[in-house]
């Protein structure tokens, strides 16, 4: 089911969700901060980090005629391994094998867009296989940076099918124009963060004995 749209350009949303405190959790993230570092749109193009908000982006995928949506996904495949899922078959790949909450929130969202009437014509899935998310502080694996490129070269070819009119960026983003808090942007997250040794990266060891 879509929502009747005006005429006009299409409204695009590219969502990246994830928790980025999680190591390969943060690929979806990731990828759409990699897309506005590199690109830049035409005017009916958000980009959105999704973090793990659930319900709270209802309002975006109901205003979106298409959806570019990024995110790790665990397929049982091996580490990097990318997958594309599109429309009727995004919302099972959302929840097949859930990894944290987020997924279950999402699953919802989707759910909800559609019971409204205000579903997007074309969603679009760009799924990583991740290797490790239980790691609080930890980045991206090497398997999942390497798989970053090829996942915003396939977001980019959705996109310019879209009407999104992407192009390299001619000019640095202003501050605060981020979708992404400065203090996470992956090269000044991954020099500033705690070492193991000086920070618990499983939790709290006082509440999660390992005897």
């Amino acid at each position: 089911m879509s929502a009747v749209r005006g005429q006009g350009a299409a409204a695009i949303v590219v969502l990246g969700i994830g928790n980025l405190l999680w190591a390969d959790e943060g690929f979806g993230v990731r990828c759409a901060e990699l897309l506005q570092q590199r690109y830049e749109f035409a005017a009916n193009v958000r980009l959105i980090d999704g973090g793990t908000q659930g319900l709270y982006l209802i309002q975006h995928v109901q205003g979106a005629d298409c959806l570019l949506i990024f995110d790790a996904i665990d397929y049982g495949l091996p580490p990097g391994t990318l997958k594309v899922i599109e429309n009727a078959e995004v919302p099972k790949f959302m929840g097949a094998k859930k990894m944290s909450l987020h997924q279950t929130g999402f699953q919802e969202v989707l759910a909800l867009a559609e019971l409204t009437g205000r579903y997007p014509r074309q969603v679009v899935l760009i799924g990583c296989q991740p290797q490790e998310i239980e790691d609080f502080g930890g980045s991206l694996r090497p398997a999942l940076k390497a798989a970053l490129d090829p996942a915003v070269a396939v977001g980019l070819e959705y996109l310019a099918r879209w009407g999104a009119a992407p192009r390299p960026r001619r000019s640095a983003l202003e501050p605060g124009e981020s979708i992404t808090l400065p203090h996470l942007a992956l090269a000044r997250y991954e020099a500033e963060r705690p070492s193991e040794q000086r920070a618990c990266r499983i939790g709290d060891q006082r509440f999660m004995p390992t005897s």
